[in-house]
Parts: C-alpha cells; sequence; structure tokens
C-alpha cells in the first residue's frame, strides 16, 4: 500500500478498500475459510450445543502494558464463551477506522489480533471494514463475534450457586483497569501494572475436566468482582460473602486505586474467571487453577450463603461488615 495513513478511500468499497483487507488483514488472519473472501464463512461445527458471543472495543488507550485493543477484543470474546463452558472455535472482527490513522499502528494492532487468536487455536473466519471522517471515532473501534460448541450434559450459569459453595478466583484483581488508567493518566507507579489480558478457555477446559461439579463461571469484567457477583447473587436468589483478608491485590495496584480513591473490587479484569463450587471439590479446583500459567495466585475469596438473598457482603479484616452493592455510574469509561 502506498499510503500510511488511512483515507476515506479505504472505507469506499473499491480498490483501496481491496488493497487494505488483502496486505493488512487478509495477510494478518490467513485461514481457509477468510481465504474464499465470501459474504459469508461456511463453517464445520462439531457434535454439541453452540454457544455464541460478541463485543464491541473502545479502550483509550488503544496500546497498553499488556496488550493492545486487538488483542484485547481476541481475548474478551473467548472469555465470554469459555464462562459458559464453550470451546471457541471462530471470530468474526468488524473494524471503524478513523481517517488518519497511522498504518503503522493499525498493522500493531491486526499482528496482535492474529497472533491472540493463532495461540488459543481460534480462526478468524469474517470481518469488515468501515472507514469514518477524522473526528467521528477515535482511532479504531472493533466488534467481535465469537462461536464455541458447549458438550452436551454441561450446565454452567449465574443461577445455580447454591448456600455452602465457595467463590474462587484464578489470581489477582483489578489489573486490566489500572493498566489502563494509569497509561491514560500518565501516572507513574513503583514497578509497571500490566493487564492481565488472556485467553481463559483452556484454564476453564482444564477446571471442568477435573472438576464437574462446578456451578458458575464468569469473568468479571466491567464493574469488576464486586458488580459481577452481585448479578450472580441475584440471579440465584443468594447471599455472598468476600473474605477481604483473601482477596488477591498486587500491592501497586492498590496503591493506584488508593490514589485514585477507587476501589479494586470494581476495577475491571481481563483475564480472571469467578468460580463457584461446591465446597467439598474447592481444595481440588484449587490445585487444578494452580497449576496452570493463568492461574497461580488462585485464591478462595468468599462463600455463598442463605442470608441476605441477592446481596454482596464484604467481611473486613477488622472483624465488621460492609455491604458491596452494584457499580453506580461509570467507574472508568472505556476500559475494554
Amino acid at each position: 500500500m502506498k499510503e500510511r495513513t488511512i483515507t476515506l478511500d479505504h472505507g469506499s468499497g473499491g480498490r483501496a478498500t481491496h488493497e487494505l483487507v488483502r496486505e493488512v488483514f487478509a495477510r494478518a488472519f490467513d485461514n481457509a475459510f477468510l481465504g474464499q473472501m465470501n459474504d459469508s464463512a461456511v463453517l464445520q461445527v462439531p457434535a454439541g450445543r453452540i454457544a455464541m458471543s460478541t463485543d464491541s472495543y473502545v479502550v483509550d488507550p488503544v496500546v497498553f502494558p499488556g496488550g493492545n485493543i486487538g488483542s484485547l477484543a481476541v481475548h474478551g470474546t473467548i472469555n465470554d464463551l469459555a464462562m459458559s463452558g464453550a470451546r471457541p472455535l471462530y471470530l468474526t472482527a468488524g473494524f471503524v477506522l478513523e481517517e488518519g490513522l497511522s498504518l503503522a499502528l493499525l498493522e500493531e494492532i491486526v499482528e496482535a489480533m492474529a497472533r491472540a487468536a493463532r495461540d488459543a487455536q481460534v480462526a478468524v473466519v469474517a470481518g469488515d471494514t468501515k472507514v469514518v471522517p477524522k473526528g467521528k471515532a477515535d482511532k479504531i473501534f472493533i466488534n467481535t463475534a465469537g462461536v464455541g460448541v458447549v458438550p452436551e450434559g454441561l450446565e454452567l450459569g449465574g443461577q445455580y450457586a447454591r448456600p455452602g459453595d465457595v467463590v474462587l478466583i484464578n489470581g489477582t484483581i483489578g489489573d486490566h483497569g489500572m493498566a489502563i488508567l494509569c497509561t491514560r493518566e500518565g501516572i507513574a507507579m513503583e514497578g509497571e501494572i500490566q493487564s492481565d489480558s488472556a485467553a481463559l478457555h483452556d484454564l476453564v477446559a482444564e477446571l471442568l475436566e477435573a472438576c464437574p461439579q462446578v456451578r458458575v463461571l464468569r469473568d468479571p469484567t466491567r464493574g469488576g468482582v464486586a458488580t459481577t457477583l452481585n448479578e450472580i447473587a441475584r440471579q440465584s436468589e443468594v447471599g455472598i460473602r468476600l473474605f477481604e483478608e483473601a482477596l488477591p491485590i498486587r500491592d501497586d495496584v492498590a496503591g493506584a486505586c488508593e490514589l485514585l480513591g477507587l476501589d479494586p473490587l470494581y476495577v475491571a479484569n481481563e483475564g480472571k474467571v469467578l468460580a463457584i463450587v461446591p465446597r467439598s471439590v474447592a481444595e481440588k479446583a484449587l490445585d487444578v487453577l494452580r497449576g496452570h500459567p493463568l492461574g497461580r495466585d488462585a485464591r478462595l475469596i468468599g462463600e455463598v450463603t442463605d442470608r441476605d438473598p441477592g446481596r454482596v457482603v464484604l467481611c473486613t479484616r477488622i472483624g465488621g461488615h460492609r455491604l458491596l452493592d452494584m457499580l453506580r455510574g461509570e467507574q472508568l469509561p472505556r476500559i475494554c
């Protein structure tokens, strides 16, 4: 391509569009389905039930410690499928590009997206590109949709938590949101806070194989751990108690949250899974999580109770109790 920035011609559907698709997107995402260049991809799907998810990504900045908007889009959609126990198979990708976007930045984002998909063994099989005039978007927005297969007999959902169950998490809380915010605002902390953006499907598959008794899986993204657990408590009509002393929070993340007046329990994560399991299999589940690179810091952080149905309560270090309501308003805009 001669142009090194995106122009309105790249959204015209003509020669410039075809050059952009061929030299940037098709080259990075190359596979047999995409290579046909038809209006839709015809896919092979193994036996089981279909899981589908879609999400849009408008994160600012588009490049951040631990990833960029491209890898985040792949990881986020894969994780949404994995929370239903699905094995992710295929993704689509739609791009809204701002006129004037650097082609080098676009290539960096697309390459990261393609690398994340290859690492996850998921194919990007269809896509679309639109270009809007300068000032009508902010560099690049990405929409992804994903398809996966759920094995017969597997039932997971926020409605299945039961009193006596426990709450597990595979690692530290609030990393993604604080990495984004510190980068955006130019806040320097001791050490570099990195996004936890990662694809969780392999970790989830290992957990479900070893512990088919798992009742609920959720990734605590926008709204963080507290909001996600509130959703589960309301769906299952149970109470959930969190143990403050058990919460895994990095010192630099806790320091940044304190500096900015934020509660890490409401800060977004992009590589974390909350698992609600019967107490009888908790230790086995923790062993499985800790045996995976993405679960080395797994902890038991709470329990499900029949008290205060629909509510989440934090049991503090000093023996008190604090109600954790759902997030109100937008704490961290454009976090994913």
